[in-house]
């Protein structure tokens, strides 16, 4: 059986003086990633004197819209603080799929085929750009330069996965280029 790792959280500044830390979520399955056992990768980022390699979820609540960890290796406010910044990541099967059908994991889009909503081939999806505000998918248009197309429903309005392909709402500039740039 084939897995990968994905990105689940970061870990932010302590709350309280138990070892309870905030985790910036980065994912679209908090309870899921973030359940009881759950053992997660550690990275420290660098300069960290963190020597964590791996962390085991207790247990984790909501604080209004803020996402709190207790985990089993920070027993106190000074190790909550040493961790933050850690970024955790969670060994998922490869062929497993988020609960939500209108979610995709990054690597079920790389090597999809680009196609406009007329049918006419665009390019192949190389992957993808998390951001504040929106991702983008980026697509290696078929003359190969690299384009980014936002990753809304209006641009992209169907994904294929089984089908290989993803149906882009192509206009002059985003994956085509202006007509004065040809």
């Amino acid at each position: 059986m084939e897995t990968i790792e994905v990105v689940v959280g970061r870990i932010g500044k302590p709350h309280g003086v138990r070892g309870e830390v905030t985790v910036d979520v980065r994912t679209d399955e908090p309870e899921r990633r973030f359940a009881p056992e759950a053992r997660l990768r550690a990275e420290a980022p660098r300069g960290s004197h963190s020597t964590l390699t791996t962390m085991t979820v207790v247990r984790s609540r909501w604080h209004q819209t803020t996402l709190l960890v207790t985990f089993a290796e920070l027993t106190d406010r000074n190790s909550a603080e040493a961790a933050r910044g850690i970024v955790l990541h969670a060994t998922i099967d490869a062929a497993e799929t988020p609960e939500d059908p209108d979610e995709f994991y990054d690597h079920q889009l790389v090597g999809l085929a680009a196609y406009d909503v007329d049918g006419t081939l665009l390019g192949e999806v190389t992957g993808l750009v998390h951001g504040g505000a929106q991702d983008l998918l980026a697509v290696k248009a078929v003359d190969g330069r690299p384009t980014l197309v936002p990753f809304v429903k209006e641009l992209v309005p169907e994904v294929d996965v089984a089908g290989g392909r993803v149906v882009v709402a192509d206009r002059p500039g985003l994956v085509t280029p202006l007509p004065e740039d040809d």
